[in-house]
């Protein structure tokens, strides 16, 4: 079986916002692991440090669907 590559304006604008978000956070992730610096995220009400090699970089494949309600 095949997968068709749907134009960009057969897929959902919120479906796209969050590809692009996704595709951002990965990017910057990347770059900072690159460059040696830590990033800080929020856990269980506290700032916790995150030193670059222990950066997980995850680059999910998202599969964009018409449900049969939207679909032209």
């Amino acid at each position: 079986m095949t997968k068709e590559k749907k134009k960009n304006s057969d897929i959902p604008i919120g479906a796209r916002a969050v590809e692009a978000m996704k595709r951002a956070v990965a990017e910057a992730l990347a770059d900072h692991k690159r460059a040696g610096d830590p990033i800080f995220v929020w856990r269980n009400g506290k700032v916790i440090e995150i030193p670059p090699e222990q950066i997980e970089i995850r680059e999910e494949q998202a599969a964009y669907e018409i449900s049969p309600k939207t679909a032209k």
